[in-house]
């Protein structure tokens, strides 16, 4: 592993990481430092959100990288602290030349918790106080905050012209929950594997028997078949196939994960303490959140119907 794979998982193994990840720079990882961030690439954020992936950390990291890329696409800076964004229809009113915001947005992740809410809508890119909003609690399956946020008539703290929109928003959000699902992923196939490696069944680990090889071969190849197309995808964030390509496999792959790791781990795996629940959970929460593989395969599908050569486009030749 790499210095900043060890620094994250050090950090992301912790009970409480937030004060930690923000100290050492790494929640604006990949964001540019004019622009408030740590520097670095999608990759180095990437390797974050994985790391927080297999920990299941409860800290709104992917949020706030993602926050802070739309800032410094705005050309505003990210203020310190935990960040959320949101995009819809928003009305932008003007008074004394601020922006005055409204609109509602359902199910933003951790908005109770944000020090800024980043709004992306009616072509702008807007810094809001979440004092000045109503956020009604809400959480996925998982208990992670998805609150859905009312803005009636805010004004923006901070707003900018932003090229960005809401398309291209949910492509970053689904790409990071897929590396998100992956690191997820490499947990559950390693408490399976050391599980069976341990629990004895008439006098042998359970790991000895076929039908649990059977289920870990089969868990190791849905985890590196994503794993593969995600990498591939943050490699190349420009391309929307790539980015479908990657989401739509890693939430597929996510709920046979979870079915096979709780089959190999019996009963225990689902009690309020094991890690193996906290994981399963997040796989279950994430595989829907920003579109689950059904509609990342639908966007595909259209992009290959519009191909003037589907053959080419799908095998990249």
């Amino acid at each position: 592993m790499g210095l900043l794979e060890d620094t994250a998982n050090e950090i992301l193994a912790g009970e409480d990481p937030w004060r930690a990840l923000e100290d050492s720079g790494l929640t604006l990882a990949g964001v540019p430092e004019e622009a408030g961030g740590s520097g670095g690439d999608l990759a180095d954020a990437a390797t974050l959100l994985c790391a927080a992936g297999y920990h299941a950390a409860g800290v709104p990291l992917a949020e706030t990288l993602l926050a802070g890329r739309l800032l410094a696409d705005a050309g505003l800076r990210a203020a310190p602290g935990p960040l959320t964004v949101m995009s819809g229809a928003v009305e932008a009113a003007e008074s004394r030349g601020v922006p005055v915001l409204s609109g509602t947005f359902r199910r933003v992740p951790w908005a109770r918790s944000a020090r800024s809410l980043v709004v992306l809508g009616d072509g702008i890119a807007a810094v809001v106080d979440p004092a000045r909003a109503r956020i009604a609690e809400g959480a996925n399956v998982a208990g992670e905050p998805r609150d859905d946020v009312v803005l009636s008539g805010v004004p923006a703290e901070r707003a900018a012209p932003c090229a960005v929109d809401a398309a291209e928003l949910r492509r970053r959000a689904a790409l990071a929950r897929a590396v998100q699902l992956t690191g997820a992923m490499s947990r559950a196939l390693e408490l399976s594997v050391r599980y069976a490696g341990e629990r004895e069944q008439f006098g042998r680990p359970i790991g000895r028997f076929q039908a649990v090889q059977q289920m870990l071969a089969e868990l190791a190849g849905e985890a590196t078949v994503a794993d593969v197309a995600v990498r591939a995808a943050v490699r190349t964030p420009g391309d929307p196939v790539a980015v479908a390509a990657a989401k739509a496999n890693a939430s597929r792959a996510a709920g046979a994960v979870a079915a096979i790791a709780h089959q190999v781990h019996g009963a225990l795996g689902v009690t309020e303490e094991h890690p193996l629940r906290r994981v399963t959970l997040r796989l279950w929460s994430w595989r829907d959140e920003y579109g689950d593989e059904t509609a990342w395969a639908d966007d595909l599908g259209a992009v290959l119907a519009a191909a003037p050569d589907p053959w080419a486009l799908v095998t990249g030749t």
